[in-house]
């Protein structure tokens, strides 16, 4: 049978790869709406009298930071893979009747959808001149909760449709669709609205362009890892069952 090992491995290599693409997408994409943020912050020194410029851009260049940027990225991507193969091995039971790559695919867009998706539907990410230094914590705290509510309701809905297994598979989904988009619903009405106000010399374009481009590098990272850990679990989960149909023969 397949290992905890063996997944684990697949994992780390799947995060590995989902991390790299994850950081592409940062240095292609999300890099545009961030330096035109930076652009923005830049302009507002002399319109508020200050005489001095910003002493992290003095002693850290912007090109060592987006190379540590994406460095942190995958790093966190190959970290992710590890939990998301302990995260697969423990969900074997409630997905018995999918092959293992639909199996890794689902997985994925639920953790997208948990950690990723619901917390950008309350909380969007604001680039850089966006946001008072004074509420990170409370921001922080406040993204925080709505990521472990997410993998609460991730956790529910499988909980649901394991129970529901008697059912046809119609009954099932709507039944575990509806609880999902009820406690949706609950969690982006129960949280506070955010914080910070959008300044006014904010772009509108730029704002969007930053959240939608860090949404896609999130998918990028938390779907993209689903589909390579499948494709690298499938044709290991079926070179295991045709060795084990050959040492029954």
């Amino acid at each position: 049978m397949t290992t905890y090992k063996s997944l684990a491995l697949r994992g780390i290599g799947a995060g590995l790869v989902a991390g790299v693409a994850s950081a592409l997408v940062q240095l292609l994409v999300t890099e545009i709406p961030i330096r035109a943020a930076l652009a923005v912050e830049e302009a507002r020194e002399p319109a508020a009298g200050e005489g001095h410029s910003h002493g992290e851009e003095e002693l850290v260049s912007r090109g060592a930071q987006v190379v540590g940027g994406m460095l942190g990225v995958i790093i966190v991507g190959i970290a992710v893979g590890l939990v998301f193969a302990t995260a697969y091995a423990l969900s074997k039971r409630w997905f018995v009747d999918r092959t293992p790559f639909s199996r890794s695919l689902a997985l994925g867009a639920a953790v997208f959808g948990a950690v990723a998706l619901l917390p950008w539907l309350k909380y969007p990410a604001n680039p850089p001149a966006v946001g008072d230094p004074e509420t990170v914590n409370y921001r922080t705290a406040l993204y925080l909760g709505v990521v472990v509510a997410g993998l609460v309701i991730v956790w529910g809905a499988s909980w649901l449709a394991e129970r529901l297994q008697a059912q046809s598979q119609p009954v099932r989904v709507t039944a575990v669709l509806l609880a999902v988009v009820a406690a949706v619903a609950v969690v982006l009405l129960a949280f506070p609205a955010p914080p910070d106000t959008i300044p006014a010399d904010m772009p509108v374009a730029v704002l969007w362009q930053f959240r939608l481009s860090s949404l896609a590098q999130l998918a990028t990272l938390y779907v993209g890892l689903g589909v390579v850990f499948g494709l690298l679990i499938d044709p290991a989960a079926r070179r295991t069952k045709a060795a084990a149909k050959a040492a029954v023969a």
